[in-house]
């Protein structure tokens, strides 16, 4: 187990490298001038050398890339261009918003995933799983942005239950665990739980309909095993895959919240990434893609070693 645990972990280093190159080369592959938020239109030729040299614009590229992730290791994202404010204190907030949504989102999509997958499988070719089947293809297919704004005309303009926008009352970013920031959260987080729902339903129906195939059931009832004994073998079997969805998906999420975020105004990367791209924030936006992308990448490490603990054969393989 440890020696698969490193192999793994000696695995991710040479992506996690390659994803800070693309970072860092953001702020040269992008159209246009990166300092031109915080230059006046009609600086000077020495004043824009002067900003270029504080930016460290002016030195070769290696040596930029050097400094840049010398800096990063050290806890240094730079600073943002258009608020003057160091790019962690930007993302510290955002970031916690941010996991706190898509985890949630995570769990309620793999419950009814899971769910809607077990009854879909071990009810297949009936009515039940026609039902289950055609309300996972709806999850996959429906926009998640359109059905956000959707449930914000039901519930918050018509209905007036649950509020539109903010992760608190009065536009407020700091979270609570209280039942007045938990509404908040209710409408993103339904919203975000449908694509993974979907996905794990579909993942979960085909898993359990397989397995339900094999010799191994059958020998099982043979022996007089009853339906909730070959049921937890059949979820023994199941999970390693689901776990894997699951953490593809909740790397999905951390990564692709920007449109649901947008929508409700729920302050966490994926609105903040937004602002950085219309504002051209060139250290923001390198900062928020590093941080996203990292855990991306470890989440997947962790989903692999736990899988593997799950499945003593993917060790194997």
């Amino acid at each position: 187990m440890f020696i698969y645990a490193l192999k793994r972990l000696i695995y991710v280093l040479p992506v996690a490298i390659g994803v800070s190159l693309i970072c860092f080369m953001l702020v040269h592959i992008a159209p246009g001038d990166p300092l031109i938020s915080v230059l006046p239109p009609d600086a000077s030729a020495d004043l824009r050398e002067q900003i270029r040299r504080s930016y460290g614009f002016d030195r070769p590229l290696p040596i930029q890339y050097w400094i840049w992730l010398k800096n990063v290791f050290q806890g240094d994202f730079g600073t943002s261009i258009a608020t003057g404010r160091p790019v962690v204190e930007e993302l510290r907030k955002a970031i916690g918003n941010t996991i706190i949504l898509s985890l949630i989102a995570t769990l309620i999509g793999f419950f009814f995933g899971s769910l809607f997958g077990f009854v879909a499988g071990y009810h297949r070719d009936t009515v039940i799983d026609k039902i289950a089947s055609f309300i996972s293809v709806i999850g996959v297919s429906v926009p998640h942005y359109w059905l956000g704004m959707v449930l914000v005309i039901i519930f918050s303009v018509q209905l007036g239950w649950l509020p539109a926008t903010g992760a608190g009352p009065g536009g407020s970013s700091a979270w609570v665990w209280d039942w007045t920031h938990i509404k908040h959260l209710i409408l993103p987080a339904i919203t975000m739980s449908v694509i993974p729902m979907g996905i794990i339903a579909r993942t979960v129906r085909a898993l359990v309909a397989d397995i339900l195939s094999q010799e191994f059931v059958q020998g099982l009832r043979a022996k007089g095993l009853t339906d909730r004994g070959v049921l937890r073998h059949v979820i023994k079997n199941t999970a390693p895959t689901a776990l894997a969805v699951m953490g593809l998906q909740l790397g999905y999420l951390l990564g692709g919240s920007i449109l649901i975020e947008t929508v409700f105004s729920w302050p966490g990367t994926g609105f903040l990434l937004g602002q950085a791209i219309f504002q051209r924030d060139i250290p923001l936006l390198q900062g928020i893609i590093l941080v996203l992308a990292m855990f991306f990448v470890f989440l997947n490490l962790i989903v692999d070693v736990l899988q593997s603990a799950l499945d003593p054969r993917v060790q194997r393989g």
